[in-house]
């Protein structure tokens, strides 16, 4: 082969590699990610500071943990609006049980996520084998969560929870805080089930092609009912770690969380409609929420305001991305 023809060879292959790098689904999310990281790193000198960089991760670890199942729901081309009350239910248990009930922290820990699971599945079962849309059984599930715990709690935050489990919440591991750990964690399974799985490429499948995917053989609806038991129990271990950092079984909590959630799957190049995306997607699109959060709190932005921005952005991103496929 002549030197030219090498030459050629390997320009063809650089082309190639670049294209597939520029047209892949996480470059518009990961180059979002950079922009506004130097964006905001140029509006406050703290931006960059360890301390912040952790604080962020730190609050950005609840949000991300509820959308790892929000995105396998997604994904399905299905939508879950109950995370955020299943989380004022799962908070208000583990106080409950732990404060009235007078029960091991331990055991109210395993029986407050099960009720979150439980939720999910019940979710899962009115979707899939009750052919229900799933936007109105998550909202009317949503109102059950949301009632429940208020009803448990009589409305008013439960206080005085063991102290170990203020760890979930608070607690360090060297100098990186436990929730991000624990987020960390659950992305990492996450990515093992939906890339190295057949549970993962059926996922994938529903959210592409239902009937096809029935037709060849897929379990539609058992999957649909393990990505919302899995969305539901994501979002109850969201909610051990907000009731960790508050220390408290708080009712009114997670209102709003769903939206969040929904937006860091989005923002993350997934497809609202289904079958196409990425977990790390998420996490990227998660971090990016929590650094416009922390940047526009630094600049002094007013809160209402920052609603208005971060909405803009997120109608962007998906103008964007539809445009990009």
């Amino acid at each position: 082969m002549s030197h030219n023809a090498v030459k050629d060879t390997g320009v063809s292959a650089g082309g190639l590699l670049l294209g597939r790098t520029i047209h892949s689904p996480l470059a518009l999310p990961f180059a979002g990610l950079i922009v506004v990281s130097i964006l905001m790193g140029i509006a406050s000198d703290d931006f960059f500071s360890l301390s912040n960089i952790m604080n962020v991760l730190r609050q950005v670890s609840i949000n991300g943990i509820i959308a790892v199942g929000m995105t396998m729901v997604i994904l399905t081309g299905g939508i879950d609006l109950s995370v955020g009350a299943v989380m004022a239910l799962v908070g208000t248990l583990i106080a409950g049980l732990t404060v009235n009930a007078g029960l091991p922290g331990s055991v109210a820990l395993v029986a407050a996520l099960a009720a979150g699971l439980g939720i999910g599945l019940l979710n899962g079962l009115l979707v899939a084998w009750g052919r229900m849309p799933a936007i109105i059984v998550t909202l009317a599930t949503m109102g059950m969560a949301r009632g429940l715990g208020l009803i448990y709690s009589g409305g008013y935050p439960i206080s005085g929870i063991p102290g170990w489990i203020s760890w979930f919440g608070v607690g360090r591991i060297g100098f990186v805080p436990v929730p991000v750990i624990l987020m960390v964690v659950i992305y990492a399974v996450a990515w093992v089930l939906l890339n190295r799985t057949a549970f993962g490429r059926h996922v994938y499948a529903i959210g592409g092609n239902e009937l096809a995917a029935k037709l060849s053989g897929v379990k539609t609806q058992r999957i649909k009912l393990a990505v919302y038991g899995i969305s539901g129990l994501t979002a109850a271990l969201a909610a051990v770690v907000l009731t960790g950092r508050l220390m408290s079984g708080q009712p009114n909590a997670g209102v709003g969380f769903e939206l969040d959630a929904i937006a860091a799957v989005v923002l993350g190049g997934s497809s609202i409609a289904g079958g196409r995306g990425a977990i790390i997607g998420t996490l990227i699109g998660a971090v990016l929420l929590g650094i416009l959060n922390n940047g526009l709190n630094l600049m002094g932005i007013n809160p209402y305001l920052q609603d208005v921005i971060k909405g803009g952005i997120i109608l962007l991103a998906i103008y964007i991305g539809r445009e990009w496929r």
